[in-house]
């Protein structure tokens, strides 16, 4: 399917595809109309090629947007809350050309984009590029390989991804079908958070009083909370429905720190893709998903014409922490509904529902036909064990701080806090700058223990900006282990520059006798994997892809904490396998 086609189908899905009862506030049918027009144009210019470049212009600016019954300014691209939508066939080339007209520093991450050969573009601040900062522009440049269905785009710097993010829909090649029922219509469906505060200031409180962070106010769809929340009735995000269709519906979390189920009340979803891969079909009634995931699914409207609602509630997997209770709701409204309220089904999960989560993640299976087959690695040149959890530090001199016994939270992997340093480490390698990070990460722990007993005594972990280094073509498997050092929980981690496949998850430690569980043949293929609470998820990839990769937990306090490490690919044999220098306007820090 091509964008022109695309267009048409979603023609009719015009005011639903961002809609409001408040509609002319930021995401209008004035903006969806440009949106529709820009992809016409795009096609224009050369839709019936094999690929073609698409190219977008993001300026980021400051905003003005009411909430909950107050108004802030907050940090958006284009003058959108949430973000444009980036619209492509799988093969194009991507440009888009940044400026920072905003206060604060910034990049901005493709995420779960592979950048192969396209490292200086990947966008997380002092790894792959500085920041750009007020005034200054950025033209990122890459091309989808190998990808299709819904990614997500957002800001690299701070917490800033908390306003700033979009949506990136990925069509097939030109002429190419999905592998499942054609939609009558498509949307995306942008989950989210929302602070009265700025999130730049939510972070920087937090990172000053060493202790968790401030809650979000309210949960979001498509940016609004709706009618559960103060002042928000009309806040609702409403799509319009006709009866005996399909919509293929492009779910995304955005938010910081929340994992999300996502369900329409009375109506069954079947997942047909996740993270830019294609999935076996698999119906349920609820999704969820960690910040950074996507998932498409399809709906049928086979219901009786009625108004029913959309929901998203957390999934809070640590114990004795606060987290925002109140779900958010959106509306699903059928062509000539009569009923004055809508359906809601069934209660919401609970917040510590670990069984359905499992039962998610452990029923995805990758398509793995002859038109989509899946490389699976049989066999493996890299294995590391990589521990993921929390930790504490001592207290600045003469502050008073809110972590555990007047400590400061921190956090790792392996041991060891990723420092972020002042020069880009991307641009360090590449120049061989001397003195900015060290190629020693361990492969191991240092100190095994119980990782999901009783914590050690000592839970201060080392600090430093280190990177471990896997070969190039080599096959490499990860184990990722989540420990009981200040509670144990799930820990979403997202690796860039690669999509992996997880062939096996657990609960306890990871041992001897876990391989015999993994599934080699058909493992479902992410960008982001939710390490089970207190147990363990295991990952393979071919590590194909020249450059200095971040991995790290998708919950932002973690990242700000140092729940990160680097990869470093190097460049294999000849110009194909090897990173080009950094574009002229890389930005300097």
């Amino acid at each position: 399917m091509d964008l022109y086609e695309q267009s048409k189908i979603s023609k009719r899905a015009g005011e639903g595809i961002v809609r409001s009862l408040r509609s002319a506030e930021l995401m209008s049918r004035h903006a969806i109309g440009n949106l529709l027009l820009a992809i016409t144009l795009f096609c224009s210019a050369g839709c019936l090629d094999a690929s073609v470049t698409r190219v977008y212009n993001f300026t980021v600016q400051p905003l003005s947007v009411t909430r909950l019954c107050k108004t802030k300014s907050l940090v958006a691209v284009n003058g959108m809350f949430p973000g444009p939508t980036l619209y492509a066939n799988e093969g194009d080339r991507v440009i888009v050309n940044v400026t920072n007209t905003a206060e604060y520093n910034i990049t901005i991450h493709w995420h779960g984009i592979r950048q192969l050969l396209s490292a200086w573009s990947d966008g997380p601040v002092y790894v792959t590029q500085c920041p750009m900062q007020t005034g200054q522009s950025f033209v990122y440049n890459f091309t989808l390989t190998k990808q299709r269905g819904t990614l997500l785009w957002h800001a690299h710097a701070t917490w800033l991804r908390g306003t700033v993010y979009g949506a990136i829909v990925i069509f097939p090649e030109y002429g190419t079908p999905y592998p499942f029922k054609a939609p009558d219509e498509e949307h995306v469906i942008i989950l989210g958070e929302w602070w009265y505060a700025n999130v730049e200031e939510v972070e920087t409180t937090a990172l000053l009083s060493g202790g968790p962070p401030a809650i979000a106010n309210a949960y979001t769809i498509n940016g609004l909370p709706g009618p559960l929340y103060n002042c928000s009735y009309t806040d609702t995000y409403v799509l319009k429905v006709a009866a005996k269709k399909t919509y293929l519906l492009r779910v995304i979390n955005a938010g910081l720190n929340t994992d999300l189920f996502f369900s329409v009340s009375n109506h069954k979803l079947t997942v047909v893709e996740i993270d830019g891969d294609y999935t076996k079909p698999y119906t349920t009634d609820k999704i969820v998903l960690t910040p950074g995931q996507t998932t498409n699914v399809l709906l049928s409207t086979d219901q009786l014409a009625a108004s029913y609602y959309m929901w998203a509630s957390p999934y809070i997997s640590a114990q004795n922490v606060s987290f925002q209770k109140i779900q958010t709701l959106a509306l699903l409204e059928y062509e000539g509904f009569t009923t004055s309220a809508a359906v809601l089904s069934s209660a919401f999960p609970a917040a510590n529902d670990t069984n359905s989560v499992t039962t998610f993640s452990t029923s995805l299976r990758s398509l793995d036909n002859s038109v989509y087959p899946e490389d699976v690695p049989q066999t493996v040149d890299r294995s590391l064990l990589i521990t993921v959890g929390l930790g504490i530090k001592p207290c600045d001199e003469n502050h008073i701080c809110q972590g555990p016994n007047r400590t400061k939270f921190t956090a790792s992997m392996n041991n060891f806090t990723l420092v972020l340093p002042d020069v880009a480490v991307l641009q360090a390698y590449f120049f061989n700058i001397a003195g900015v990070f060290t190629r020693d990460f361990p492969d191991n722990p240092l100190f095994p223990f119980n990782y999901t007993g009783n914590p050690p005594a000592n839970q201060t972990p080392g600090r430093g900006t280190k990177a471990t280094v896997l070969p190039f073509n080599s096959n490499v498997q990860i184990v990722f282990q989540d420990t009981s050092i200040q509670g144990i929980e799930s820990h979403p981690i997202h690796l860039h520059g690669f999509s992996f496949y997880i062939v096996g998850q657990g609960f306890g430690n990871f041992n001897s006798s876990s391989p015999a569980s993994f599934n080699l043949v058909d493992p479902p293929k992410r960008n982001t994997i939710g390490v089970p609470v207190g147990g363990w998820a295991a990952i393979r990839f071919k590590a194909d892809n020249p450059g200095i990769w971040l991995v790290h937990c998708h919950l932002e306090i973690h990242t700000s904490w140092g729940l990160s490490a680097l990869f470093l690919v190097p460049d294999g044999v000849g110009p194909s396998q090897s990173l080009p220098p950094p574009p002229a306007d890389l930005p300097q820090c």
